[in-house]
């Protein structure tokens, strides 16, 4: 460590550290605007300038080295007059717009400009003008004038979110920060841009000019989206969600979001929401009260057990709902005397093993530590787009990550290890794996390889190198027909290497719904069987089957007697015959379990708008009316300390091992006609809050889907980017454009999940036939 005094207080900080960063750890603070604590350096504002004891003039403290025995003055005249020049210097051209710019009241030239800049300026010439440029649906770039180049955000694109959007053009007072010619800035971490620029050039699109910053109130919350459970600020005025912005948790988020946390708020005031209980009558929507709704959703439940027996009712949720939610709900469905609940909605082998309760198996920062991880089936930036910049930044410091996965997607960063294999062959994969593994440790492998490629030598010897490896499953395993075989595989190959498994879930709440109990015993249906042999009764709760499941849901909710629908917002399609109005994160309070195994509680942030409720509380309030025991709690708190016992950290509770043996009958040989697909869920296509947000839904990300070939393909059919084609899976067809796509595995196709172009097809994987329209 290497001592160093500043203001005459002593502090000892590693060697290589800056003159900043030892200011930090004492708590002094030195105005800056282009330093970063996660970005690289860039000295190139010079307002940290500070005097150095022994040194001719000021230096800039983020960009100054510490040694042994220096002496800072950060506050000395001095320093204080070489901050006030600086300043001076960035005002020559900054417009004089603060009345209506859209950063005042958080905006650090602002802050700064009042202890260091002066009354008046000894500069008369006309300021420069920059010209806006476009950068898409969610940054605004219109007040271009005000930008100081500090870089953060040209540094933040390169350097967390993987992909240079903005660069600097020009030189002294020509230079502009500008987007590529023609293009938009497209990244899934963009919105964080806004939150590091210093002063009012980028802006939020969605919130510009809605609200001003000292008017907004702040609360606490949870993202509902990935399974990060990134920690958020919900700002709020007039009862309205105006903005949501990160709330700092270096073991969690750090201090980023991904735009989907950022901007789904804009769903939370769309005309899409249900703020009333309706029925459905002689084919026509009825407004009800929530006693007549409820009373009628009881009576109907109750006729149903009676007539069809307990069985002929099915419930499904998502994992996007509360802890407390999918607690109260599998309460209501046993106590009916039924066991066909599932939050597995795209799951197709949903085996259930005693215990299993899937998480991610280290803790957010251990997976940000990893030295070898082997990544299964993950369209890893846009299903855990922070979980992926963790990687990124591990990758800079030496880490190595391999895939395995039919689509050879752009992670942003470099890939050690590729096997882009059609999912039918993911097992054999993990098999060549096993066998060299099995030949390293001089053991007999469960089942025999045919061949090993060079891919999958390389990455069993990465994973018998090192200590921290891990294999970690991604939402595609989740979803495949044969997820426990590669899980047993993945399980064996961890063990005999000393790796860590776990899995990348997919959801806000999926260890919750575990946890919660939310799934079916050996005797009840999981979500497919529910679709695929169609019950009496649905009670969905935040789930919209059509577009949330693997199975097309249409012919199971249109054959039901009563589908009770609670819902925020109105389903896509009308197969509901009673629609309950519930409230979204922001109107309730609950508790999210997040994919390490983390409980974070929240409240509401604003009032349930219209007649909504919280699900929990119309969930409890069903069980009294059903006469049903357990139903009197009188918060969601209640609900939660029954169930965790006052435990925040669930780690020890989880458990990623399953007890299925590898069948070696289970590797299929490739489809011998037809294409095999592998379906994405697009990032604002994955839950409802993101695919109600108008800004989302206009960026690159939220395009309709294509059907995505081979060239091979597109060559053998004839075929051009854009031309229609029609795409056929289990006898039901839509009509898609189709684009080439060279990442693919040979004989696979993509095509997208979760949007109603292509809800009619059922699966997420499977054989389908293409053919020009």
């Amino acid at each position: 460590m290497v001592e160093i005094e500043i203001d005459g207080k002593k502090v000892e900080v590693p060697p290589g550290s800056m003159v900043m960063d030892a200011a930090n750890k004492l708590g002094t603070y030195i105005p800056h605007f282009c330093y970063h604590k996660k970005l690289s350096i860039a000295a190139s504002c010079r307002m940290c300038l500070v005097e150095v004891e022994k040194a001719p003039k000021p230096l800039p403290a983020c960009a100054t080295p510490v040694t042994a025995g220096m002496i800072v003055r950060s506050k000395s005249d001095k320093a204080v007059k070489a901050q006030k020049e600086v300043m001076e210097f960035l005002l020559i051209n900054h417009p004089l717009d603060c009345p209506i710019c859209d950063q005042g009241g958080e905006c650090q030239l602002q802050d700064l400009a009042v202890g260091y800049g002066k009354s008046s300026s000894r500069y008369e010439e006309e300021k420069r003008v920059v010209f806006h440029k476009n950068a898409g649906p969610l940054i605004s770039m219109e007040e271009m004038s005000r930008c100081i180049h500090c870089t953060r955000c040209v540094r933040f694109g390169q350097e967390i979110a993987g992909v240079m959007e903005l660069g600097m053009l020009g030189r002294g007072e020509h230079a502009e920060i500008t987007t590529f010619v023609g293009k938009t800035i497209d990244s899934e971490l963009s919105g964080n841009m806004i939150d590091i620029c210093p002063v009012g050039a980028l802006t939020s699109k969605p919130f510009r000019y809605s609200a001003r910053t000292w008017e907004l109130s702040r609360r606490k919350s949870v993202s509902p989206h990935d399974g990060l459970g990134s920690n958020l600020v919900v700002q709020v005025k007039n009862n309205k969600v105006m903005r949501v912005l990160p709330l700092e948790n270096e073991a969690v988020n750090e201090c980023w979001i991904s735009d989907k946390d950022r901007f789904s708020y804009e769903a939370l005031n769309s005309d899409q929401r249900l703020t009333k209980p309706m029925i459905k009558q002689g084919g026509q929507w009825q407004e009800t009260d929530w006693q007549t709704a409820l009373e009628y959703v009881a009576h109907g439940l109750k006729n149903i057990k009676h007539e069809h027996g307990a069985s002929a009712i099915g419930a499904l949720a998502t994992a996007h709902s509360t802890l407390e939610e999918l607690t109260l709900l599998q309460k209501v469905v046993r106590g009916l005397g039924s066991e066909n609940i599932d939050f597995r909605l795209r799951a197709t082998d949903a085996t259930v093993n005693a215990g299993f309760k899937p998480w991610l198996g280290m803790s957010i920062t251990e997976f940000g530590e990893l030295h070898n991880v082997l990544v299964v089936g993950s369209f890893l930036r846009k299903d855990h787009p922070l979980l992926a910049a963790r990687l990124r930044q591990s990758v800079k410091v030496g880490s190595k990550v391999s895939i395995l996965h039919a689509s050879d997607d752009d992670l942003l960063m470099p890939i050690a290890n590729k096997m882009i294999y059609a999912p039918a062959a993911w097992l054999s994969a993990l098999v060549e794996i096993m066998a060299v593994v099995a030949e390293a440790k001089g053991l007999s492998a469960p089942i025999k390889a045919a061949s090993i490629s060079d891919a999958a030598r390389a990455v069993a010897n990465d994973l018998l190198s090192g200590e921290k490896n891990a294999i970690v499953l991604g939402n595609a395993v989740t979803y495949h027909a044969q997820a426990s075989q590669l899980h047993s595989a993945a399980q064996w190959i961890a063990e005999q290497t000393g790796a860590k498994l776990g899995y990348l879930t997919e959801a806000a709440n999926t260890v919750g719904g575990y946890l919660a109990n939310a799934l079916p015993t050996k005797d009840g249906l999981s979500a497919t069987q529910m679709l695929s042999q169609a019950r009496k009764a649905y009670v969905l709760l935040n789930a919209d089957p059509v577009l949330d499941c693997a199975a097309d849901a249409r012919p199971a909710l249109e054959q039901a007697e009563m589908v009770i629908a609670l819902s925020a917002f109105k389903p896509t399609h009308d197969y509901a015959d009673v629609l309950l109005p519930i409230a979204p994160f922001t109107e309730t309070s609950g508790t999210f379990v997040n994919c390490e195994g983390r409980a974070q509680s929240f409240n509401g942030a604003v009032k349930p708008l219209g007649d909504t409720r919280p699900a929990w509380k119309v969930l409890r309030v069903l069980g009294n009316l059903l006469g049903l025991s357990g139903f009197d709690y009188d918060t969601s708190e209640a609900v939660r300390d029954e169930l965790l016992q006052g435990k925040t950290d669930l780690s020890a509770s989880l458990n990623n091992k399953i007890s299925a043996a590898l069948n070696p009958e289970s590797i299929a040989p490739a489809a011998a006609t037809g294409l095999q697909r592998i379906a994405n869920v697009g990032i604002y296509s994955a839950d409802v809050l993101a695919r109600n947000s108008a800004a989302l839904q206009e960026t690159a990300d939220a395009k309709p889907p294509r059907a995505w070939v081979t060239p091979d393909v597109m060559a053998e059919l004839g075929l051009v980017n854009g031309d229609i084609v029609k795409v056929t899976q289990a006898g039901n067809s839509v009509l898609l454009p189709v684009s080439s796509d060279k990442g693919l595995a040979a004989g696979v196709i993509k095509v997208a999940a979760g949007h109603p172009a292509t809800s009619a097809l059922s699966g997420m994987f499977g054989t389908l036939t293409v053919e020009r329209a």
